[in-house]
């Protein structure tokens, strides 16, 4: 099993810049968001309890998000036609990144060995961002309550 050496970003460290499609197959730069504060949130797989609940709760409470001058990005490995489905499905008001190769996990040290039933597998991290108007990780958010997520966020 390939694993990654890439340590996992902290508070103060610059958020890594990436290139990558989003749902409706346009290009999306975290570099693009530049001046504004941004919820990087990687989530495992789309269409999946704890991934649906998080993404729910965060479109749920986008307004509050907004308010507080928040944008929205989700990465996850899945391609843009599952991405755009899952968008559909649950009316999410934010774009998510197709992550196929895995760079964008992988950046972020959001790649990492899981275990499950006994079996190790690679997989992605739930793991939350919060970048700042200039780049940089305010807070990271490792313990994410999928159902409570937004207010995680508006607690920072």
């Amino acid at each position: 099993m390939q694993t990654f050496a890439q340590a996992k970003l902290k508070v103060g460290d610059k958020a890594p810049d990436f290139t990558a499609t989003d749902q409706d197959g346009k290009s999306i730069s975290l570099s693009s968001y530049s001046g504004k504060k941004v919820v990087l949130y990687f989530y495992p797989k789309d269409q999946t309890p704890g991934c649906t609940e998080e993404a729910c709760n965060l479109r749920d409470n986008i307004t509050q998000l907004g308010d507080a001058g928040w944008v929205v990005l989700g990465v996850s490995t899945d391609d843009e036609l599952s991405h755009k489905e899952f968008q559909k499905k649950y009316n999410l008001p934010f774009s998510l990144v197709a992550d196929k190769d895995k760079t964008i996990n992988q950046k972020y040290g959001v790649w990492v060995e899981k275990e499950r039933d006994g079996k190790k597998y690679m997989g992605t991290a739930r793991t939350t961002f919060l970048i700042d108007e200039k780049g940089v990780i305010t807070s990271v958010i490792d313990k994410v309550d999928t159902k409570q997520h937004a207010s995680q966020i508006l607690t920072y």
